[in-house]
């Protein structure tokens, strides 16, 4: 099979611009959430906020969180939401729910909130982040120091 050279040309063009468009979008995951911290992953870039801004000791918050998939096969099929305390070895006395959101604007990603997370004493609490794909799961996290 012979291609005209305009004819590779737009399909290169075209297979360019998806390449961008999906590296872009990554880039802008979670540009509708003021604020955010961003975390990266090998496959993923997860954008978020806590609700209020200020975590404090022994106060409910809330977390919405968008996720971008960085290549197109590792669609976001789920996001679960924890935290531990690594140096006592335990976790928060309440499981989050984490639920999908439906996007407010165009922006790329899958959006999520999660409820219910309290951390019940001072120190520091490693936050957790397991992004679920088509190729499996992979933890993002962040740790954060509350006095």
């Amino acid at each position: 099979m012979k291609f005209a050279p305009q004819c590779l040309l737009k399909t290169m063009l075209a297979c360019g611009a998806m390449g961008w468009a999906q590296m872009s979008g990554a880039a802008d995951c979670g540009a509708g959430l003021r604020g955010a911290q961003t975390l990266e992953s090998a496959h993923y870039r997860l954008s978020y906020r806590t609700q209020p801004a200020r975590i404090a000791v022994g106060r409910q918050f809330a977390i919405e969180l968008v996720v971008c998939a960085k290549d197109q096969p590792s669609r976001v099929q789920g996001v679960t939401v924890d935290a531990s305390m690594p140096e006592h070895a335990h976790g928060m006395n309440y499981k989050p729910t984490v639920l999908r959101v439906p996007p407010a604007t165009a922006t790329p990603g899958a959006r999520f909130r999660a409820d219910g997370l309290m951390f019940h004493m001072p120190g520091r609490w490693d936050l957790t982040f397991d992004v679920a794909g088509a190729g499996g799961t992979e933890r993002l996290m962040r740790s954060i120091v509350l006095e």
